[in-house]
């Protein structure tokens, strides 16, 4: 039996065909590079984080059945520009947040266009920021501390087509503005907007070697902040990864790299944009870790990654640490 047939799913294939796959995804990453310099939304945040849906783990799920996945990310960033916020325009911000998701989806057993696997899902996370920055006159420093509900995702439609090793994904991510936010308040859990977040992606699984790549590109369209007539541009975003599977114990390891770009494709927009157009982007790239633990039937993966962003433009810069599990029942 194969290793990837072992672990997880897949039949035998070339490595030509893992190379086409870095290859579309290194010339997309290139491409979107070489657009014109852009400069982030309100707050100098989006909802849709570097490491979300990066990897093999994010995968819409390929055939019926239950899948519990619980994250934690914790993120260090600052700036040095003056960025709005719901206090109004603030510099030299200094932030650390710290949020724990809980979530979980279905993969439906019938198939729907053409034999896409169809599947659901949602999340719920509760967030911790710490910020602190100073006032647009320079004069005084602000410091708050927040605590409570962000904005969930809820995912209508996560389709995935099966031919051999390659996966074709397509889902829609919807964040809901559900989170805590108070118009004045520096700190907030929530971004007081909606953002639907169509995504489409393909994926490369070689069941002889273990050799994963994944890359995924998805559009954010954000919605209005009522509260202070802020409409943040639209972002485009591409998240690519490459892992290496290999038998650990029981179970399998996996190493990898996963890198990514943002780019702010819409100018901010609205009577709260007071800083014009204000365009961000965010590029980065870091290490990936996980095990993949069989379980009877079930499948229980844990992945570790640390995600330094190492370019930016109008946007606060800094690390993001990620863990997630996942329970495939």
């Amino acid at each position: 039996m194969t290793l990837q047939a072992r672990c997880c799913q897949g039949a035998p294939s070339t490595s030509r065909s893992a190379i086409r796959l870095v290859s579309a995804a290194a010339g997309l990453a290139a491409a979107l590079a070489s657009a014109p310099l852009a400069y982030a939304g309100e707050g100098g945040v989006s909802h849709v984080m570097p490491g979300a849906n990066g990897t093999m783990v994010d995968l819409p799920p390929a055939g019926p059945g239950w899948f519990f996945k619980p994250m934690f990310v914790n993120y260090q960033g600052d700036n040095t520009i003056r960025i709005p916020t719901a206090a109004g325009i603030v510099a030299n911000a200094d932030v650390t947040t710290n949020t724990f998701v809980v979530g979980g989806g279905y993969g439906f057993e019938q198939t729907v266009l053409g034999g896409a696997h169809f599947g659901v899902a949602a999340f719920l996370p509760y967030t911790w920021v710490d910020i602190s920055a100073q006032t647009a006159s320079g004069l005084r420093r602000i410091d708050n501390s927040v605590s409570g509900l962000g904005d969930a995702t809820i995912v209508p439609v996560m389709l995935a087509w099966k031919s051999g090793d390659w996966q074709y994904d397509f889902l829609l991510p919807i964040y809901a503005p559900t989170g805590s936010y108070e118009l004045g308040r520096l700190g907030n859990t929530g971004l007081n907007y909606w953002t639907f977040d169509p995504i489409v992606g393909l994926a490369y699984a070689n069941a002889k070697s273990g050799f994963n790549a994944a890359a995924h590109v998805g559009l954010a369209m954000n919605t209005e902040n009522d509260d202070t007539q802020y409409k943040s541009g639209n972002v485009l975003h591409l998240d690519a990864s490459i892992q290496q599977i290999f038998p650990l114990g029981s179970g399998f390891a996996n190493v990898g790299i996963e890198g990514w770009y943002f780019q702010q494709v819409s100018c901010d927009s609205g009577a709260g944009a007071t800083l014009g157009c204000f365009k961000g982007r965010t590029a980065g790239v870091g290490p990936v870790l996980g095990y993949i633990q069989p379980i009877g039937k079930d499948k229980l993966i844990f992945e570790f990654k640390w995600l330094p962003e190492i370019e930016t433009k109008n946007r606060l810069k800094g690390d993001f640490l990620w863990a997630k599990m996942v329970y495939k029942f």
